[in-house]
């Protein structure tokens, strides 16, 4: 599998968009992301799911005061 991209919409200084890159990139499916919210202290939960159509869902994870979404099908 592939790195996951991220795709900055929030305007991230090039420190924090370096880091939060790096975080996502392992994330290559949902299970990878599940893993590693258990792993974080305090761990971390998926806080919703988003229907955008019968095949798609946006994933959302709060993360370090922001959120991390994940667009998937």
């Amino acid at each position: 599998m592939s790195d996951t991209p991220l795709i900055d919409y929030a305007n991230l200084d090039n420190a924090t968009r370096s880091r939060l890159a790096q975080t996502v990139a392992a994330h290559a499916s949902l299970e990878r992301l599940l893993n590693w919210g258990r792993e974080q202290r305090p761990p971390l939960e998926i806080e919703s799911i988003l229907t955008q159509d019968e095949y798609t869902h946006d994933v959302l994870v709060p993360f370090e005061g922001r959120y991390l979404v994940y667009d998937t099908t």
